[in-house]
């Protein structure tokens, strides 16, 4: 408990930090391995899911289910498994949630009913929140050196954003060849390769004496995450109804009662001296705003592209890789310029204003529509990964090594809310724009055109050639000026966040926390008889 509560001390700056060299650089990359799978798997049902349908036959809420629970599950144990990886140690956490993974991929692969697929993929979640603290945490560990920990921030944080367009495509590609099972038995040798080197590149790190786990505060921590993330997810498709509304005050009131706990308790799964660390909350705050305004550009561009512009799924996705380019070297160059001297919160605040302009562009009438939605959706996917990387070292750095799994997780844990609440708030404000403009100019037009484009575009399909022609115009339309209103609302948010990160980050730099120790305990980080990589 004193641990837990001790104030943090001023990182330590007066020693040389032990620099990295090939196997760690190597140990990196297996990370990446895992990391990538994780973050392919929330898209790669895209083009599966017709092939699905045609196999197994879901019933709509089953087919809901089969998409949701991968995203539910990882979010609702995201702290949980960061918690315990610093305990129990996260090379250990990182081999198991792989073997999982795998295990899952192949029932997955193979599954003969719905019931079986939805089964297999919440066990791909349960996989995938052991995996993605892990990896963040082991990198923290891994990287003593602030500069060096900065470059590896930045690559994973390139291969997390890229992971989730790069599995839509691998799901189309995969599908088109092979069958749907496919797209889940790709993670398998990965899996494998990671399961077989992990042990000889990866070091072990856990922190004893930490006392025991608090198993009251799982249940907890999940009755509060996926009520939340549930309803938060629903309600821009379905609107706003008494069960979501029920789902967000129950998720309320359970995170009011988890926080408490944690405050309370002898050995917390979330220490509250996280909040303590210098430059932690400003970074977690500023990174779920963050992704609060991400879910814009996936959510909005992907149905422009498809639904608008009328490419075909497949073409939709290949284009959508188009900003990948830019993003893959926006990381190592923004990571260039802090360790040159420029100001970190220079460079945050340069990464949302970039992000602003992409929405700027977004929201331009043009009649190049193509390269106006590709040119925004790179410059936001530009200025986010340059927020965000910098944000996540920013945090990483600020805590102890030994609380690296915890402070991970949490992280994720509210980028993960600032998804669901920007698709939510963005959602809902197009949708409402939407509506109005379509009842406005077609008041007579089914209800079903009313609701969405993707209605509109069906009931189109059903009738003749020029009242067709009619709804398909004015709907597009529609949706396009309620994809601008919200693009103008993002622009809003990401220059308040400029300013919030010029203020809040001013003199905040990348030093490495020192570790914290019990007065009465052994040091707190443990490593195994490989842990040191010469």
């Amino acid at each position: 408990m004193a641990a837990d509560n001790a104030p943090e001390t001023a990182p330590d700056t007066s020693t040389t930090a032990p620099r990295a060299g090939r196997r760690e650089w190597a140990a990196l990359g297996v990370l990446m391995l895992a990391l990538l799978l994780v973050s392919m798997d929330a898209s790669v049902l895209f083009f599966a899911i017709p092939a699905i349908n045609a196999d197994l036959a879901p019933s709509g809420t089953e087919q809901l289910w089969i998409f949701d629970i991968y995203g539910f599950v990882l979010a609702g144990l995201l702290m949980t498994m960061g918690a315990l990886g610093d305990r129990i140690g996260r090379r250990r956490l990182l081999m198991c949630g792989a073997a999982a993974f795998g295990a899952a991929s192949v029932a997955a692969a193979y599954a003969n009913s719905p019931e079986m697929l939805i089964a297999a993929r919440a066990v791909l979640g349960i996989g995938g929140a052991t995996l993605m603290p892990s990896t963040m945490g082991l990198i923290r560990a891994i990287f003593q050196d602030g500069k060096q920990r900065a470059q590896a921030i930045g690559i994973w944080s390139t291969v997390m954003t890229s992971g989730i367009a790069l599995g839509s495509v691998a799901s189309g590609v995969l599908v088109q060849h092979f069958w749907w099972g496919s797209v889940f038995l790709v993670n398998l040798p990965a899996m494998v390769l990671l399961l077989a080197l992990a042990p000889f590149l990866i070091p072990e790190y856990r922190t004893p004496g930490r006392g025991g786990f608090d198993l009251l505060s799982v249940p907890l921590s999940l009755a509060a995450v996926l009520p939340l993330v549930y309803a938060l997810k629903e309600i821009p498709s379905e609107g706003v109804h008494a069960r979501y509304l029920a789902a967000l005050f129950l998720g309320l009131g359970c995170a009011v009662f988890f926080v408490r706990r944690q405050r309370r308790v002898a050995h917390p799964m979330l220490p509250p001296v996280l909040f303590r660390a210098r430059g932690y909350r400003p970074a977690a705050v500023l990174a779920t705003l963050a992704t609060f305004g991400m879910m814009g550009s996936a959510f909005f561009t992907t149905q422009y592209l498809q639904s608008v512009l009328g490419n075909s799924a497949l073409a939709a996705a290949l284009w959508s890789l188009a900003p990948s380019v830019p993003i893959a070297l926006t990381a190592p160059a923004v990571t260039a310029l802090v360790q040159r001297g420029v100001a970190r919160a220079h460079v945050v605040t340069g990464g949302f204003l970039l992000a602003a302009g992409g929405y700027v562009v977004l929201a331009l009438p043009g009649t190049d529509a193509l390269a106006l939605v590709l040119t925004g959706a790179a410059l936001l996917a530009m200025g986010a990964v340059t927020v965000l990387s910098q944000l996540m070292d920013l945090a990483m750095g600020s805590v102890p090594v030994e609380r690296a799994g915890s402070a991970s997780a949490l992280l994720e844990t509210g980028q993960e809310f600032g998804g669901a609440l920007g698709l939510a708030t963005l959602g809902s404000i197009a949708t409402a724009l939407y509506r109005d403009r379509i009842s406005e100019a077609l008041p007579h037009a089914p209800a079903e055109a009313h609701e969405t484009l993707g209605g509109a575009l069906a009931v189109a399909g059903r009738l003749p050639g020029a009242e067709a022609g009619e709804l398909l115009s004015t709907a597009r339309e529609a949706f396009v000026s309620g994809m601008h209103a919200a693009a103008l609302a993002c622009v809003a948010l990401f220059l308040v966040c400029a300013a919030g990160a010029a203020l809040a980050l001013r003199g905040r730099s990348g030093e490495t926390a020192p570790a914290v120790t019990a007065p009465d305990t052994a040091p707190t980080v443990v490593e195994s008889a490989t842990a040191r990589l010469p």
